[in-house]
């Protein structure tokens, strides 16, 4: 199938891909690895009249880890680097296995987490764990940059906060505190090849074997990844034992609004959100204890 044509921007500055975005209307789109804008395009489901790509922007492709306040991964950082970067994968190990988990070979060696994110799908495989961990977006733009927490980015499928003229630069996850253990899980119909019918993530931090926080997110399952504060509260303050951690997954299920669709069923899905979640309740679990 013939891609429809369009015209082709790679400017070396942040500020002349501004500035190339704002002139271009609502006909334009930010490129960063291409795997999904390309498809869609191939596929006639986005027909736009310009593309910037960021590729040729100095400094966006670093990922940059501060033992004092965290990590920071930049908008062209593949999602291939951000698994194998041993800073990632000794403290936020499930950020490099949700990375390394992203569709394919093929796809983590051109795509990227932040377009991973900003293309806001409901199923996106590095969002639960990011938005689990308290991540931000950085965003630059025409009126200088801002920040935004990554649970205010998600506005619906396909739909972000970034207003006219917005880039987002990278995504900054904050030091996990102590005694914490996180995990991510997901199904779909052909292992990883395709989008996640559904996923979980999740972070806890114990101390003196109770939880004192949580945070669960499941994917696939509403309008965007969601946190389920109902299982949370279950989960703070208490023993994680295994009937307590069965109990709170139940209950995040029940919090979900998964639907019918081409992945899976919604009956489907909300056992399925049971099941992650007390697996991932587990997993978390073995990691925060393991830790002391």
């Amino acid at each position: 199938m013939a891609v429809p044509r369009f015209d082709y921007v790679a400017p070396a500055t942040l500020e002349e891909a501004i500035l190339a975005l704002v002139d271009g209307g609502t006909g334009t789109r930010i490129m960063a690895g291409g795997t999904d804008l390309i498809v869609r395009i191939r596929h006639r489901m986005a027909s736009p009249q310009r593309i910037v790509s960021l590729k040729r922007i100095s400094g966006l492709e670093a990922i940059v880890f501060d033992k004092k306040k965290g990590l920071t991964i930049g908008a062209t950082a593949l999602l291939a680097d951000v698994a194998a970067h041993p800073q990632i994968r000794r403290h936020y190990p499930t950020v490099a296995q949700a990375a390394g988990g992203t569709a394919n070979v093929q796809v983590r060696n051109m795509g990227t987490v932040v377009g991973n994110l900003c293309n806001a799908s409901p199923s996106a495989d590095n969002a639960p764990t990011l938005l689990a961990m308290g991540a931000s977006v950085n965003i630059a733009g025409p009126e200088g940059g801002r920040s935004l927490p990554l649970d205010q980015f998600f506005q619906g499928p396909g739909i972000t906060a970034l207003e006219k003229g917005e880039i987002v630069t990278s995504v900054f996850v904050p030091l996990p505190p102590a005694g914490n253990g996180t995990a991510y899980l997901s199904l779909s119909q052909r292992g990883k090849l395709d989008c996640s019918a559904v996923g979980v993530g999740t972070m806890v931090v114990v101390e003196k074997d109770r939880c004192i926080d949580a945070r669960l997110v499941v994917g696939a399952c509403a309008p965007v990844p969601m946190r389920t504060p109902k299982a949370e509260k279950q989960l703070i303050g208490q023993k994680m034992t295994d009937t307590l951690i069965r109990s709170a997954a139940k209950t995040a299920s029940q919090e979900t609004a998964p639907i019918d669709d081409l992945r899976a069923s919604a009956a489907y899905r909300w056992k399925m959100v049971t099941v992650l979640t007390i697996r991932a309740l587990v997993d978390a679990r073995k990691m925060a204890l393991g830790k002391k």
